[in-house]
C-alpha cells in the first residue's frame, strides 16, 4: 500500500543542504546538515517554515494545490503506517485515513458498519460517516456514470436488487472491506498563486464501509478508512483533477524517525535537488525499474530479470506497506552479503524467522551501506539505520533486525516504508511519468 518535506523529504529539504554530484552510475545526492544535529526543531516549527515557503515551492499546471497533514511512522513497533486527516460531509467531520498508493478508492467507516473498530490505539477519535445526517450527501446508483468508471477498473460492483453502486476490496494482508458509494463534500484549503484559500470544498465519490474483516477490525492501529492514491478514475486525485481543482499530480514523502509524520500534497513540489527515475507505464500499480542492489559497494549476484516488470512480477512502491519485500532470488544474496560484511563483533541471530544481529557497537560502524539502483542512473543510498530496526536487547547487546523481508509465493518486490531521517523514497508523481526521490 505516501507527505512532503519531512525529515525524510520534508525535513531533508528544510534541514539539509543537498548538492547533486554528476558522475557515472549511480547518481546520488550527498548531504550536509544545515542545522546541527544537536539543534532539535519541533515538527510543528518545521511545518510552519514549510508553509511560508509553499508559495514558491508548490506549482500546479491547473487548479490549486491541496496540502494534507501526515501522521504515523514506518516503525512497526510504534505505528507502522502513515495516515492523514480529512473532512467530509456537511457540517464537515474529521476522518483519519491511511495513505495508500496501492489502491484507488477513498473509503471510511459507515454508521451501519459491521466489525468496524470503535476505538484506536493511535489515540485518535474514530468517526462513522452517516449519509442521512449530511444534507449534501447522495447515494450513487448503478446507472450513475461515476459508478461506470469504477466498474471498468473493478473498483465498483452493482447490486441489481437495489440499484446501489457498491464495492468489495481485499488487501494483500488478508483484510477486506465492502460497502456502497456516496457523493459528498471534501473540505480543504487550497494554495493558489501563493495565496491560501480557506474553506474550499468539492463533491467527491467515496466508499461508505458496512463491513470490515482481518486487521482492519483490530483496535491497536485502527483508523477510519483508507485513502487510495492509485491511478484509476475513482481515486480522489483523479476526481479533483477532472473538476479542474488540482492538477493530476500528487507529492508524498515520509519522515522516517520515531516522531514520524510527513507531507501529502495534491500538486507538485518544485525543488532543485530532486533525482528522477521513470515509472513503468501502463501498470495498475506504481512500478519502477530496480536494476541492481549494492552491499558495501559490491554488486549482488542477482539476475536483473528478477526485478523486471511482467504480468506477475516487478518492483512496486507502496506507501501502505510498512517494510520492504524482496523475492527469494534477491533476498538470500542480500542477507548473505550483509552477514559476510559485518564486523566480527556482530553475531547473527534468528528471531521469529527474521534475520537479526546482536551488537554492542554503533550499527553505522559495523554494518555496510546498501544501494538500490534504478533506471536512469538513480540510486537510493541506505545507511544501516535505514534498513535495520531495533527490537530489543539480549544480555546487554542490542538486537537489530533487517527491515527487508522475503516475500513468499510471489515474484514481486515491494518497497514500503524504508525511509528514515536521512533518506526518503517518495515524492510522487507527475501522473504515470516519474517517480521522484529526494535525499
Amino acid at each position: 500500500m505516501g507527505p512532503l518535506f519531512p525529515a525524510g523529504i520534508l525535513i531533508a529539504v528544510v534541514v539539509f543542504h543537498a548538492t547533486v554530484v554528476l558522475s557515472s552510475f549511480p547518481a546520488t545526492l550527498h548531504l550536509e546538515r544545515g542545522v546541527p544535529a544537536s539543534h532539535k526543531l519541533k515538527l510543528s516549527q518545521l511545518k510552519e517554515r514549510d508553509r511560508v515557503r509553499h508559495s514558491r515551492m508548490l506549482q500546479s499546471s491547473g487548479g490549486g494545490v491541496v496540502d494534507f497533514p501526515v501522521q504515523g511512522t514506518f516503525d512497526p513497533f510504534l505505528v507502522g503506517l502513515y495516515y492523514t486527516r480529512l473532512q467530509l460531509g456537511s457540517p464537515p467531520r474529521d476522518f483519519y485515513v491511511q495513505i495508500d498508493t496501492g489502491s484507488d478508492v477513498l473509503w471510511v467507516s459507515c454508521s451501519s458498519c459491521n466489525g468496524c473498530p470503535v476505538s484506536s490505539g493511535l489515540h485518535i477519535p474514530l468517526n462513522f460517516f452517516d449519509p442521512g445526517s449530511s444534507p449534501t450527501a447522495s447515494l450513487i446508483s448503478c446507472s450513475d456514470q461515476r459508478c461506470s468508471l469504477g466498474l471498468q477498473s473493478s473498483d465498483s460492483v452493482c447490486a441489481a436488487q437495489n440499484n446501489q453502486c457498491g464495492y468489495t476490496f481485499q488487501y494483500g494482508d488478508g483484510s477486506g472491506t465492502s460497502g456502497y458509494y456516496v457523493s459528498d463534500l471534501l473540505h480543504f484549503d487550497t494554495i493558489l498563486g501563493g495565496s491560501v484559500m480557506k474553506n474550499s470544498s468539492a463533491p467527491i465519490v467515496f466508499g461508505c464501509s458496512t463491513l470490515q474483516t482481518g486487521d482492519l477490525t483490530k483496535p491497536d492501529r485502527a483508523v477510519d478508512g483508507i485513502f487510495g492514491f492509485g491511478q484509476q478514475d475513482m481515486s480522489v486525485i483523479s476526481q479533483l483533477a477532472s473538476q479542474g481543482i488540482t492538477p493530476r499530480v500528487f507529492s508524498h514523502c515520509l519522515k522516517g524517525d520515531d516522531s514520524g509524520g510527513g507531507i501529502l500534497v495534491l500538486g507538485e513540489i518544485v525543488e532543485p535537488n530532486i533525482v528522477y527515475t521513470p515509472l513503468v507505464p501502463s501498470q495498475p500499480h506504481y512500478n519502477l525499474n530496480l536494476q541492481s542492489i549494492y552491499v558495501n559497494g559490491q554488486t549482488l549476484a542477482i539476475d536483473p530479470s528478477v526485478f523486471a516488470t511482467s504480468s506477475n512480477q516487478g518492483t512496486i512502491i507502496d506507501s501502505g506497506t510498512t517494510l520492504a519485500y524482496l523475492t527469494e532470488a534477491a533476498y538470500d544474496p542480500f542477507i548473505s552479503a550483509i552477514t559476510s560484511t559485518v564486523s566480527p563483533s556482530v553475531s547473527p541471530y534468528l528471531s521469529k524467522g527474521n534475520q537479526c544481529y546482536l551488537t554492542s557497537s554503533s550499527i553505522n560502524d559495523v554494518f555496510p551501506q546498501v544501494s538500490l539502483n534504478f533506471a536512469g542512473g538513480t540510486s537510493m543510498i541506505l545507511i544501516p539505520q535505514d534498513y535495520l530496526i531495533q527490537q530489543s536487547s539480549i544480555n546487554g547487546a542490542a538486537l537489530w533486525c533487517v527491515g527487508f523481508q522475503k516475500i513468499q509465493g510471489q515474484e514481486i518486490t515491494i518497497l514500503g516504508g524504508i525511509d528514515t531521517e536521512r533518506s526518503s523514497f517518495f515524492l510522487l508523481i507527475p501522473w504515470n511519468y516519474l517517480l521522484v526521490k529526494i535525499i
